[in-house]
């Protein structure tokens, strides 16, 4: 390679240069990005990416952004948090938090795609940039094209949480509400991008937007002293995060920042919309398409982009995936918050509900270093939480009402 990132065909192995392109025009398969790592690797090591400010740039080799287009923002290096008491419920030790909850600008790991995407919108000189999205993506996108003075077009499935239409409309983005479903609105994407010269984010800037995950592979190992984990479960919606991961991983041990070891990558999705956990299950390669019916709309894809190599990642990290049904979601959330402090959305309860499935069942051991991801803030979904949170009927200010009520208050909700 003339440079140290570019686009390539898996299959025919023909490299694309850089541009906002997804698919090999000869072979019709979906691109991706490739790294001339051996001259990276003489180019960072531990004590230089050390050195640097704490955000996803300190990795800025490892990410397809020319150095002149990098924002200022300071996205990443989110907390990994030792879950003790969540741990000992769950029936483990060494349990981690990768918390996403309070990334920069808008509390989620989707603020470190955006990142990478729309700096390479500027380099591709676009104007306009834009998202199909369940809510975070829309949120991120928005804030981040504020900061940087660019339009923005959002796109969005029309039963999204009330939080989340605010968090995006609040930016000044023309926020596009479909009745649809993801799916439908994704592909009303797809054909906007083949007919203006907009930068859509998860559509024609597709490779670059979701190398923006590796970062949090790149800081779990960073964290935890330069090593990898055992075990890391990771929420599934396109499937895009779970394979970076993956990636950041491969490229860490490659580059000899990390000692080689084996990493279980496991998937967790919600009951209601479940194509790659369903077939992770079933032993099978072939994603079948669902309706999404959850509470979990950040995981609501019914036909996700990066399926197949979610599952292949899966599979050949001997990890496996479970699913959680919305009960088990609302479960999930408040153990989370009443364990660690930590309030995590729905995708979060999805995680953890998950991970104590994967424990139950074995596929997680109690010795094992365990890191789960938690990728949005619960302030974003709380209209999942009503019915389970019923607030008590105001006292009067009087120390008697106080007594009167103190047997009936101290009942846990």
């Amino acid at each position: 390679m003339s440079q140290l990132f570019q686009l390539q065909c898996p299959q025919c192995r023909r490299y694309f240069g850089n541009g906002p392109l997804t698919i090999c025009e000869e072979c019709f398969s979906p691109l991706e990005m490739s790294y001339d790592l051996s001259s990276i690797g003489r180019l960072i090591d531990r004590a230089t990416i050390e050195s640097r400010p704490q955000n996803i740039w300190r990795y800025a080799e490892l990410l397809p952004v020319a150095a002149e287009h990098r924002s200022g923002l300071p996205v990443g290096f989110t907390p990994l948090l030792a879950a003790p008491t969540l741990a000992r419920r769950l029936g483990v030790d060494g349990l981690y938090l990768k918390n996403d909850s309070v990334c920069f600008p808008t509390l989620s790991f989707k603020d470190r795609v955006v990142a990478v995407a729309l700096a390479q919108a500027r380099a591709f000189g676009f104007e306009v940039v834009g998202c199909a999205s369940t809510g975070n993506l829309a949120n991120s996108v928005a804030a981040q094209a504020a900061r940087l003075g660019l339009e923005a077009w959002i796109f969005v499935p029309s039963d999204l949480e009330p939080a989340k239409l605010l968090a995006t409309a609040v930016y000044g983005a023309h926020l596009v509400r479909v009745d649809g479903t993801y799916d439908q609105v994704n592909r009303l994407c797809a054909e906007i991008a083949e007919t203006r010269r907009w930068g859509l984010v998860n559509v024609n800037l597709r490779n670059y937007y979701a190398e923006g995950s590796k970062t949090v592979a790149y800081e779990i190992a960073e964290q935890l002293g330069w090593r990898l984990p055992d075990n890391v479960v990771v929420p599934m919606a396109g499937g895009a995060q779970i394979t970076r991961i993956a990636k950041g991983f491969s490229e860490l041990v490659e580059l000899g920042l990390v000692p080689q070891s084996p990493v279980r990558i496991f998937g967790a999705q919600a009951a209601g919309c479940s194509p790659i956990t369903t077939a992770a299950q079933q032993g099978v390669l072939e994603i079948v398409p669902q309706q999404p019916a959850t509470i979990c709309h950040s995981l609501a894809i019914g036909n996700p982009a990066d399926g197949y190599r979610a599952l292949q990642v899966i599979a050949a990290s001997d990890g496996f995936a479970e699913d959680a049904t919305d009960d088990e979601i609302i479960r999930g959330i408040r153990m989370l918050a009443e364990t660690e402090g930590v309030f995590g959305e729905t995708a979060a309860g999805v995680t953890v509900a998950a991970a104590g499935k994967l424990i139950r069942d074995g596929r997680i051991k109690r010795g094992e270093t365990t890191v789960l991801c938690i990728t949005g803030n619960g302030l974003k979904t709380t209209d999942a939480l009503v019915a389970d949170l019923p607030f008590e009927p105001a006292l009067a200010p009087k120390l008697a009402a106080f007594e009167a009520s103190l047997d009936r208050l101290a009942v846990p909700a």
